[in-house]
């Protein structure tokens, strides 16, 4: 009896527990990580353009047809872009990898064939396989030669299993296209203007026209701008060129409160003094406004039609007219009107132009897919160019529009453009700069860091805090941390970790549900209805679809419907209230993330389906498939209520988090105990951790990069976190644990610097490679002449080669292996000098047989401090058949003085001595510290993740096990400090340390334990710079700027106030003059012109001429002056007294 009770208490125990955490849900980020996020939204939206998004552009472009003869046409049926391929000879091609793209300077791209059916005289013809221009492939998409290969079969391309792809190759170089952040289209943003007045302005954009409509409020009145009108133009002017004559109907559109009709009855006043009653005189109004065309193409029109024509396509050009069926235009307009009249009267009602819901993320496939338009565009403007001249003409051979196709434009096109960054489109005034950048490679997470990177369209130099600063609603999209310091702060940031970016998804089915569940066509509807205060408007991508009466039960249905996998998975639906309206987005470029969805105060995801994913029989789709976890873009998160832990979910609870730690983004992932840091000091870090030396890739010994960084020993941390794992750092780390003593050591280690111990770096630490390329390409000339190698140089008298040619093979490279001293020759390249062609003396005029060209000497030689050695010679061909030789050159370094190191907490420092290990304190078990930091770095600085992570590290090395400083959780303090008390060390850490030059017991106890530490890319040897005589520059005879040209050391305006004030002029004299540009100048006293080798030439004589000595840039702005009919006169008051 006793037993059956307990167990209905235990029963009821159960049932009041709180709810259970599901422990190893972090385990869905993996899973989550394997098919998106990361680098994975580069992937998808190329492979949406090269399968789905070129086709689409193909058939809106289809058609090429002639004025000069009707019949004539050429229609594509179809596109297809290729597999990357090399062409070897002329017919002949290969398929190639991407190491060989790299290796041999080439571009990675694939054919791009089209399949047309066009007419050749009378007879129509269909030709399949059509080449129109080369593509560039992007790594690992869809098209990709590494695309699904298993690490196993990647290392036999010789393609690192760890490099993410999302990059493409052009010219031998990785470029990456970065993600553009913009204004999102299509949509109503109301702002207030400079002059303090309401405007609602929209940024219509389709596939073939961008354009910008406003509408504006001036004096009361309501005014619509748009570029192709030269001025304003009264709003019901409008209305009435659209077709709403009634003025009762324009009002009932925008709205019968009385405060909207009070406001808009001005506007209609001034339709009325402007006599304008019907729709020809409003259209006749319009057409006197149009401005100019400054082509004309096609048949000519009257203004009317030409108004009409204007107000169908580019006013609010994404809203569709059919057949000049002005009602959901004229609808539109009507709620931009209600939207300014509002915001004039309720500021909370004005949008956020930096609020992420408004925004936009270009990826690289909508990126191309307007340059691959604009040039498609071009290809069929020229050959109906073409058509056009060639047609009337009358030849033997009938016309055949294949043979003018070219294919390079294209090719070329996209080629330049990726390798600039210039992204220039005609068509809508855009012209961008930077859009790509080069891949940075100096370690595994740079690479990684870059292609998560968001770049801003603002201009940087402006001091402006509103799109800097950070938003609210980043949280989770954009990392907070992993920003740069600078110009660039906050206008270039990072994903986070599960963000994923949207391609588009198609409208059709989301109309067709959305009107089965209840909402009504537009065009059924007088104005009354809209502005009806329980019913709300539909929109879909910004475009009005319909009113709904029961907006909730749509919203409710409709996320049924998407949990169900009815409608694609990335489609949002919220309501706005304060504008009374439904939004339904499927397009491209909202950032979203998943979540984990809660019925009833309970989580749908349990312990069981965790099992399910670790033994392999879910994936990720599947969770989503099930409707256990959803996307949510930013919008959607604003109408749900999220709870971050498990513990804080309530009834009102929609969604749960799967993570915190992924509101981090990469880089930041990478830091221990980020949550107990100050954050700048995250900040700092997440710059830092890009300049970490370490291992870049599996496949860096077979790059020849013009610069690689290499780590010797590189070890895995011992305090790691969740991140680390899930991007494979460990595999490819960047840094070493260092035993570090926190304390204060011989005086050399203030304001951060640090003491190493000389026997660890005897023993490998902080070792590294840096490997150099030097490189050329043989060219060849028109002339029949080519550069060539020789041999090298050999002296007379010893038969032995110069030290200059010393290590320089037969075939004119240097032998692999051997040691390059500065300034001897790498490559003995020769290049012909452009003959003279000489007349011969037999017949006269004639020239003779062609001279052997004369070739001078471009030898490429080696500049470094130190010697270096050549590891490997690399001979092959490019693109253009072209010879090029690469030769890879190595240095190994050992940390000196002045290196830079720094942990993963934002504490950086430079080495500031290398002690001898006997001279540094040891612990009772004899271990000498690697790094001695001095404690004054902590206080000011608050990085208590710092101090956490020796704790865990130590803990761990006793353990033998790694700890985890994962953000908001990781090993705590407490489990940490019992580890080690049960290894017999100190719970805080500290140790007794004894002198190591006098042998006693130090007074204090010592902060004493392993922190990863990484070397960064600055070091001294690259710094260096000093300059006693060297190059000028030509126009103004100073010495040249900067170290890599020999530059000088430049004494500046504010080095000389210093100067000024000490009063040392021979001092200033010497360094501004002597030192620099001295030189010496004829005077004439007379007219106090310069003269020449002691004449006047004004005063023709030498009577007077003394010579002086000024600097030479002084000279030349006399010279300058003279120019520019300024005449100035020395005056030489010592010379003749």
């Amino acid at each position: 009896m006793g037993e059956s009770r307990r167990d209905i208490y235990g029963d009821l125990e159960k049932l009041l527990e709180p709810i259970k955490a599901v422990e190893e849900k972090w385990k869905l980020v993996p899973a989550f990580l394997k098919n998106k996020g990361l680098v994975k939204q580069h992937i998808d939206s190329y492979n949406y353009f090269i399968n789905v998004d070129i086709k689409k552009i193909v058939q809106a472009n289809e058609k090429v047809v002639s004025h000069a003869d009707q019949t004539f046409y050429l229609k594509y049926l179809d596109i297809h872009v290729g597999k990357p391929d090399s062409i070897e000879d002329m017919h002949h091609s290969r398929l190639t990898t991407p190491h060989e793209c790299r290796l041999r300077d080439m571009t990675y791209s694939a054919p791009v064939t089209v399949d047309i059916e066009y007419t050749r005289g009378q007879q129509r013809v269909v030709r399949n396989g059509i080449a129109i221009g080369r593509m560039p492939i992007m790594l690992r998409s869809s098209n990709c030669t590494l695309a699904g290969l298993s690490p196993a079969e990647m290392a036999k391309k010789n393609e690192c299993p760890y490099d993410c792809g999302g990059y493409f190759i052009v010219r031998g170089n990785e470029k990456v296209i970065l993600i553009q952040e913009q204004m999102s289209k299509n949509r109503m943003i109301v702002e207030q203007d400079r002059k303090g007045n309401m405007s609602c302005q929209v940024t219509s954009s389709t596939h073939g026209t961008k354009t910008r409509t406003n509408v504006t409020m001036n004096k009361g009145k309501y005014y619509l701008k748009q570029n192709s009108f030269q001025d304003d133009i009264p709003v019901v002017i409008v209305f009435k060129a659209m077709g709403i004559l009634a003025d009762q109907e324009i009002v009932q559109m925008i709205g019968t409160d009385d405060r909207v009709m009070t406001a808009f009855a001005p506007s209609l006043e001034e339709c009325v003094r402007a006599s304008i009653f019907t729709e020809q005189q409003a259209l006749k109004y319009l057409g006197n406004k149009l401005r100019q065309k400054r082509f004309f193409g096609g048949p000519k029109k009257t203004p009317v039609e030409e108004a009409r024509e204007m107000l169908a396509t580019a006013v609010l050009a994404h809203v569709p007219v059919d057949n000049f069926n002005f009602k959901a235009k004229a609808m539109y307009l009507a709620l931009m009107i209600r939207r300014v009249i509002q915001a004039e009267n309720d500021p909370t009602s004005v949008d956020d132009r930096d609020y992420y819901g408004n925004k936009r993320m270009e990826l690289a496939g909508s990126l191309l897919s307007l340059l691959f338009e604009d040039l498609f565009k071009r290809m069929n403007f020229e050959l109906k160019a073409i058509a056009d001249k060639n047609i009337p003409k009358v030849k033997a051979a009938q016309f055949d529009a294949i043979k003018h196709i070219r294919t390079d434009h294209i090719t070329l096109g996209l080629e330049n453009a990726i390798a600039t960054g210039n992204w220039t489109i005609k068509r809508f005034r855009m012209e961008r700069q930077g859009v790509t950048q080069m891949l940075c490679r100096l370690s595994y997470i740079s690479g990684l860091g870059m292609m998560t990177r968001v770049n801003s369209q603002f201009e940087k130099t402006r001091k402006v805090s509103g799109p800097r600063s950070l938003q609210p609603s980043q949280w989770g999209m954009l990392c907070p941390s992993d920003t740069p310091e600078g110009e660039g702060c906050g206008l270039v940031k990072n994903l986070a970790l599960m963000t994923h970016i949207t391609t588009e998804a198609e409208e059709e089915p989301i109309i067709r549900i959305a009107q089965n569940m209840g909402v009504e066509d537009i065009n059924l509807f007088s104005g009354e209805e809209i502005s009806d205060p329980n019913i709300y408007t539909v929109f879909l991508n910004g475009n009005i679809l319909g009113l709904v009466k029961d907006y909730q039960r749509l919203i409710r249905y409709f996320k049924l419907a998407r949990r169900h996998g009815y409608i694609n998975a990335f489609v949002s639906i919220y309501p706005h209230f304060l504008t009374r309206a439904v939004y339904i987005s499927c397009d491209g470029g909202r950032l979203c993330r998943p979540y984990i969805i809660v019925r009833n105060g309970k989580p749908a995801l349990i312990e069981r389906h965790m099992q399910e994913l670790a033994d392999g029989f879910r994936t990720f789709e599947d969770f989503i498939h099930d409707g256990l976890i959803e996307y949510l873009d930013v919008n959607e998160e604003n109408d749900s209520n999220i709870a971050v832990y498990e513990s804080d979910i309530i009834e009102e609870t929609t969604h749960l988090e799967i993570e915190p730690f992924t509101l981090l983004g990469v880089c930041a992932g990478l830091i221990p105990y980020p949550h107990h840091n100050q954050s700048p000091r995250n900040t700092y870090q997440c710059a830092m951790g890009k300049q970490a030396m370490g291992t870049i890739a599996c496949n860096q010994r077979n790059r020849i990069d013009s610069l690689l960084y290499n780590l010797v020993y590189p070890h895995k941390p011992m305090v790691k976190t969740r991140t680390i794992e899930l991007i494979n750092f460990e595999n490819i780390p960047a840094g070493q644990n260092a035993m570090v003593a926190v304390m204060s050591y011989s005086g050399f280690d203030i304001e951060d610097a640090t003491v190493l111990n000389k026997a660890s770096l005897d023993r490998g630490y902080g070792r590294c490679l840096v490997y150099k390329n030097a490189k050329c390409v043989l060219k060849r000339y028109n002339n029949q002449s080519s550069d060539r190698v020789n041999g090298p140089m050999v002296d007379p008298t010893t038969k032995k080669p110069t030290w200059k040619h010393e290590i320089i093979d037969m075939d004119g490279f240097a032998c692999v292996g051997q040691p390059v001293q500065p300034k001897q020759v790498l490559i003995n390249k020769i290049m012909p000098t452009v003959p003279v062609v000489t007349v011969a003396p037999g017949a006269p005029g004639a020239p003779a047989a062609a001279p052997m060209p004369e070739y001078r000497d471009v030898p490429i030689t080696y500049k470094g401090p130190i010697p270096s050695y050549v590891e490997k010679v690399m001979f092959s061909s490019n693109a253009e058949e072209a010879n090029i030789i690469k030769i890879q050159l190595r240095q190994t370094r050992r940390p000196e003085i002045g290196d830079k190191f720094s942990s993963r907490h934002g504490q950086k420092g430079v080495t500031a001595l290398v002690a001898e290990q006997e001279d540094l304190p040891f612990t009772e078990l004899g271990i000498c510290p690697d790094v001695i930091m001095n404690p004054h770095g902590f206080p000011s600085r608050m990085t208590v993740g710092k101090l956490i992570e020796l704790l865990a590290g130590k803990a761990g090395l006793m353990e033998g096990k790694f700890h985890y400083g994962t953000a908001f959780g990781g090993s705590k303090v407490q489990d940490v400090s019992e580890e080690l008390i049960k290894h017999g060390y100190n719970y805080q850490g500290k140790e007794c340390l004894t002198s190591g030059t006098t042998g006693e017991q130090l007074t204090a106890y010592i902060y004493f334990g392993p922190v990863y530490y990484q070397k960064l890319k600055h070091m001294v040897m690259d710094k260096m710079h000093a300059r006693s005589r060297g190059p000028r520059a030509v126009l103004t005879r100073q010495p040249t700027e900067g170290r890599a040209r020999d530059g000088g050391l430049r004494l500046g305006e504010m080095e000389r106030d210093c100067l000024i004030a000490y009063g040392s002029s021979m001092l200033i004299l010497e360094r501004l003059m002597i030192s620099s540009d001295a030189f010496d100048v004829d005077v004439c006293n007379q007219c106090g012109l310069m003269g020449y080798f002691g004449w006047c030439h004004y005063c023709k004589s030498s009577a007077s001429v003394s010579s002086i000595r000024i600097p030479y840039a002084c000279k030349l702005l006399f010279q300058e002056l003279q120019a520019m009919n300024i005449a100035p006169r020395l005056k030489l008051d010592k010379y003749f007294d």
